[in-house]
C-alpha cells in the first residue's frame, strides 16, 4: 500500500467520501455525516489528509487532522481533529486504518499540536476498537454531534 498526501478535493477524495457518506447514511438512518468541512482545513501547517492506494493504484483508504482550538463546539486548544477515516470494505483487515492513523498523529505532532481527538458513533463498532486499542479514551462531547446520543467522543495526548 502506499499513502499519499492528498487535497480533501482531490478526485479519488471525493469518491472515498461519497463512500463513506453512504456507509454513514446506512448505519445511521439518515444524510451522513454533515459536519461542515472545507478543503483548506486539511492543508499543512493547519492539517493533514492522505489517501491510501493499493497495488494497483486504486484509492482504497482516507484520513486527515484538522487543527482545532478552544470555541463554543467544546475543543480545546491545540486540538488536532482526525475526520474521514475511511477503509473501503475490500480493503479492511489489512492495517491500513492504523497506519494511517499513526502518520496522522505523527504529523499532528510535528505540527505543534498536543491532544488527537475524534468524534465516531456507536454504530461504527470497529472504529471504536480500532481507537480504544490505539491508546484512545473517551472524552466530553465536542463538534458537530455533540449533542447526539449515539455520538462517542475520544481523545490521546500527543
Amino acid at each position: 500500500m502506499n499513502i499519499r498526501r492528498a487535497s480533501f478535493d482531490h478526485p479519488d477524495a471525493v469518491k472515498l467520501n461519497d463512500r463513506v457518506q453512504a456507509e454513514y447514511a446506512v448505519r445511521y438512518d439518515d444524510e451522513g455525516d454533515v459536519t461542515p468541512l472545507d478543503p483548506s482545513m486539511f492543508e499543512p501547517p493547519l492539517g493533514l489528509y492522505l489517501i491510501a492506494y493499493d497495488a494497483q493504484d486504486q484509492p482504497v483508504a482516507t484520513g486527515g487532522w484538522r487543527t482545532q482550538d478552544a470555541n463554543d463546539e467544546g475543543y480545546s486548544d491545540g486540538d488536532a481533529e482526525i475526520k474521514r477515516m475511511y477503509v473501503i470494505e475490500e480493503a479492511r483487515g489489512n492495517g491500513l486504518a492504523r497506519r494511517i492513523l499513526a502518520a496522522l498523529e505523527d504529523d499532528a505532532r510535528a505540527a505543534g499540536r498536543t491532544r488527537m481527538v475524534l468524534e465516531t458513533g456507536t454504530k461504527q463498532p470497529e472504529a471504536i476498537a480500532l481507537y480504544t486499542s490505539s491508546g484512545y479514551e473517551l472524552c466530553a462531547k465536542f463538534g458537530h454531534y455533540r449533542f447526539h446520543d449515539a455520538s462517542r467522543c475520544f481523545a490521546k495526548p500527543l
